[in-house]
């Protein structure tokens, strides 16, 4: 769903994210806020080794739709949102680059901000998303991997 006729917008695609992109979209005349959260690749890990990137895999079908059930779910919580995007990256993900974009905006702050949040945090639980850390001389898959649930039962 990507138009400006739409308010929800859902993507997950090997395609670098913007954050600013997302912004922008995001940005409404009725709405005094828009909050966005970016979500990028850090160096760190509870390995202890230092990573130089994340390897996303999932079903793109599966996380498109499970994380159009957490946009539903989020304006069922907050009915005046304005707009809302999430994207998630999947393939090879760089240290610094972004695999994990939401944009949220509403007439007042305290929405736009608890919506964000809920949709950054159930999409971590919730959307069936495998990740690689890679560093200098090795990889494993990362040992954060969740049951998955069903966004109703958080």
């Amino acid at each position: 769903m990507n138009s400006s006729s739409t308010l929800d917008w859902v993507s997950v695609s090997s395609a670098p994210l913007s954050q600013d992109q997302l912004t922008t979209w995001a940005t409404r005349p009725q709405c005094g806020a828009v909050v966005t959260f970016c979500g990028t690749v850090r160096n760190s890990s509870t390995t202890g080794n230092d990573i130089t990137a994340l390897d996303y895999e999932t079903s793109e079908e599966l996380a498109v739709a499970r994380i159009t059930q957490i946009v539903a779910e989020a304006r069922s919580r907050w009915p005046e949102l304005g707009a809302v995007a999430v994207h998630h990256r999947i393939g090879l993900v760089e240290l610094g680059e972004a695999a994990v974009v939401v944009a949220v905006s509403s007439p007042h702050r305290r929405e736009a901000f608890e919506a964000a949040q809920f949709c950054i945090d159930t999409v971590k639980n919730c959307v069936p998303m495998w990740k690689r850390e890679l560093w200098d001389g090795g990889s494993s898959w990362s040992e954060d991997a969740r049951t998955i649930l069903g966004v109703h039962d958080q």
